[in-house]
């Protein structure tokens, strides 16, 4: 079943719009854009121009892959549409990749502890804790939202396991500050061509979730957001104060 196993992959969770064609354990094409235009203006474009250049035969698909958040709200609702809506038109499963976990792919066979941050706002980041044990990929942490100051702390107690942090991220910058006033460990922050999240990265992880049989039906996926919207936060506080 796996040869020549064809996947589409698309992350739209953060700043960075990707989309990526992957074949086996190859990347066909990738199509990256750290831009100020909507997600909603460039996934679908960007990813017909891939399919176009490799010549892709859709009903050739076997799944699709999809950075299944955390993230941003408008972000993971414009990418699960699309995955959704191509798993629907193809009739093929969808692979939900952690956003984190797919970020944190980029740094593969690193060694230390791979921390990727994206920002969450009202001084939180979404993170996760992840480690490289050869070909093993482990979760150390599940992802969460965390105000960067604890998130210091936290690391700051895993030093006689892991010598050294590695971090990934947009979120980086804003809470750079804070980690490097908390930190007593050593750590090093990932070079700008790892440090955005990648389709490639969730697709290369998505292709392991496949062939352990980690799918869900196009129909059956939602994102993961972990915490409310702005908007609901907002709604909630109004009616609290009004009561």
């Amino acid at each position: 079943m796996t040869d020549g196993m064809k996947l589409i992959a698309l992350d739209s969770s953060g700043l960075v719009a990707s989309a990526a064609i992957l074949e086996d354990d190859r990347v066909r094409a990738e199509y990256t854009l750290d831009f100020k235009k909507t997600h909603s203006q460039t996934l679908l474009p960007m990813l017909d121009e891939i399919a176009r250049m490799t010549e892709l035969d859709l009903s050739t698909v076997d799944a699709v892959a999809v950075a299944a958040g955390p993230g941003s709200f408008t972000g993971l609702r414009i990418g699960s549409a699309t995955a959704k809506g191509i798993g629907l038109a193809l009739g093929v499963p969808l692979i939900e990749v952690p956003t984190l976990a797919g970020l944190a792919f980029n740094l593969y066979g690193a060694s230390g502890l791979i921390c990727p941050i994206m920002d969450a706002r009202r001084q939180q980041v979404y993170s996760g804790l992840y480690a490289f044990y050869g070909d093993d990929f482990v979760t150390v942490r599940e992802q969460k939202a965390v105000a960067a100051a604890e998130l210091a702390e936290e690391l700051n107690g895993m030093a006689e396991t892991y010598q050294q942090m590695i971090f990934i991220g947009d979120g980086v910058d804003a809470c750079r500050d804070i980690l490097e006033a908390g930190l007593t460990v050593p750590h090093l922050y990932a070079p700008a061509n790892v440090s955005r999240q990648r389709a490639a990265s969730v697709g290369a992880l998505g292709r392991r979730m496949f062939l352990a049989g980690q799918t869900v039906s196009a129909d059956a996926h939602t994102p993961v957001y972990l915490r409310k919207s702005q908007a609901e936060r907002e709604r909630e506080e109004k009616e609290k104060a009004q009561a």
